[in-house]
């Protein structure tokens, strides 16, 4: 396991990469079809140890802003390398966390490579426009079993929703390097 902290790749105002990518319930989703929606995507994974105990964070956001916001979880790490991984595996782990967002598969890594996805989880805020709002973690729980104190993406998004814009610093996510092929 390698230790990571998220970089700022992808700059606050460019325009998201597109994707279309197989979800766990087998449909195709494309970015494109949320258009005129902020969209929270999170490069996440099966097994990580610090992307399992933030899945209800992630639930959590799902739930509050799901009127507002859609939330995705994409799988971009190799998994003939790392079979708990694979798409099988998504969903079951999917079906056992009772997952409430679509969770899709990037098995050629494109996308992650396309965002600047670095590390499980590493979460993107965008806005109705298409564009990177905010870049960060989830919040200040940053290594398993710490307790979160601030709620960053929450705070990001309740300032998203209400301005248009994020003025929140770049903090970085924290945790397992993808794992590339």
């Amino acid at each position: 396991m390698v230790l990571l902290k998220s970089k700022e790749i992808l700059k606050i105002g460019q325009q998201a990469p597109s994707f279309e990518l197989i979800g766990v319930d087998s449909k195709a989703y494309a970015l494109a079809d949320f258009k005129g929606k902020s969209v929270l995507v999170i490069f996440m994974c099966n097994h990580c140890p610090y992307v399992i105990p933030q899945i209800p964070t992630i639930k959590k956001i799902a739930e509050k802003y799901k009127e507002k916001i859609v939330v995705i979880g994409i799988n971009s790490n190799d998994a003939r390398k790392y079979p708990d991984d694979s798409y099988d595996n998504m969903i079951l782990f999917a079906e056992k966390n009772k997952l409430n967002f679509p969770y899709l598969y990037d098995d050629t890594q494109e996308i992650a490579k396309a965002w600047g996805a670095q590390c499980t989880p590493d979460p993107f805020l965008i806005d109705k426009k298409g564009k990177l709002a905010w870049h960060g973690r989830l919040n200040n729980a940053l290594n398993p079993g710490e307790k979160a104190t601030q709620q960053d993406m929450d705070e990001a998004i309740t300032e998203l929703l209400s301005t248009g814009k994020v003025t929140k610093e770049f903090l970085p996510s924290q945790g397992c390097s993808i794992k590339w092929k």
